[in-house]
């Protein structure tokens, strides 16, 4: 790929990113955020703070904590920090920094302040235009990518053409692409599956099994088809790996951080507690909110949220609120 990339953040979505983009570019930016993170790399090869089994071509990548430094060099940018981080992080540029380059998100939440997903606030806060923006979705687990294992990522951008050249630069031995120009409906899928699959982990840590779990996947996304028909309706087919694909591995798979975190809250750990004892966000405590919140004006049915919702925030009890929703689910 011509285009000069850079990667901001080097959590384990970011680190896996990292790798793929490193293996077709002389040189690949990336912001991050520890000097310390910087110095460890540069020594030994990987991040010791996520994935630690992906080893890096240190000459490849021109890593930095100023990430005026990463912008300035970078003709795309792809931002790959959790969503309740994302404000702190963007506020740090002025929307003349990002004028005239590409912004990918790689982002799976909504951006807690403003109820939007990525493309809105940056549209909005940022002035980057549409067609500049895109979208990096599943299904794919950064631990996978780490390990080198078959991977799978979806590429929306209403430019075909960047789309395409981003598709390019994450194509590899273990990593196939493919592209779509549904920006919104991407975005807001990641956001649904994150909260789905902490619903299905809650039933997995209050003993309900693979029956249950199948009934509710497949009612989820029915729920994600009617959310985001609501928010963008434009057609789609929701069957597709960006949407249902990247449900089934979120909700079923053992990496996926939203699952433990449900499990944990299944068990008995307080959300809080749960949060503690993980050393990655679970996306899906912060997306169900949002959803609930902008879903008051909507009024779309979606049973499976809103009990998700209810458990993480009114505190009502799993055991209860998992047997009323397994009426709704019949």
């Amino acid at each position: 790929m011509a285009n000069k990339i850079a990667v901001i953040g080097a959590g384990s979505w970011g680190t896996a990113l990292v790798k793929l983009l490193s293996a077709n570019a002389d040189r690949v930016g990336w912001w991050v955020r520890r000097p310390e993170t910087i110095a460890h790399i540069h020594k030994y090869g990987h991040n010791p703070d996520y994935i630690s089994a992906a080893q890096f071509e240190v000459e490849c990548l021109a890593m930095s904590d100023d990430i005026h430094a990463v912008v300035r060099e970078a003709d795309v940018l792809v931002i790959a920090v959790p969503s309740a981080f994302l404000q702190a992080t963007m506020d740090q540029l002025d929307p003349e920094e990002l004028k005239g380059r590409t912004v990918f998100s790689a982002v799976k939440g909504i951006v807690p302040a403003t109820n939007q997903i990525v493309g809105s606030y940056l549209f909005e806060h940022k002035g980057v235009a549409e067609h500049d923006f895109g979208v990096v979705c599943g299904p794919c687990h950064a631990e996978e990518v780490a390990l080198e294992r078959l991977s799978y990522l979806t590429i929306a951008c209403q430019d075909a053409a960047k789309a395409k050249a981003m598709g390019d630069a994450l194509n590899g031995r273990f990593m196939k692409t493919t592209l779509s120009d549904d920006i919104y409906g991407t975005e807001y899928a990641a956001i649904l599956k994150n909260v789905i699959a902490v619903c299905a982990g809650i039933s997995v840590g209050l003993g309900y099994g693979d029956n249950f779990r199948a009934v509710l996947v497949s009612r989820a996304i029915q729920e994600i088809a009617r959310f985001v028909a609501a928010v963008h309706p434009i057609a789609r087919d929701i069957n597709e790996p960006a949407y249902l694909g990247d449900l089934l591995v979120t909700a079923y798979s053992t990496f996926s951080r939203n699952r433990e975190f449900g499990t944990m809250v299944g068990k008995g750990y307080s959300v809080r507690a749960a949060q503690l004892e993980m050393n990655m966000v679970a996306e899906g405590y912060y997306a169900v909110k949002c959803v609930h919140e902008i879903n008051q004006q909507l009024k779309v049915d979606m049973p499976i949220t809103e009990t998700t919702y209810r458990m993480l925030y009114e505190k009502m009890a799993p055991m209860m609120e998992m047997r009323l929703l397994s009426d709704r689910l019949a």
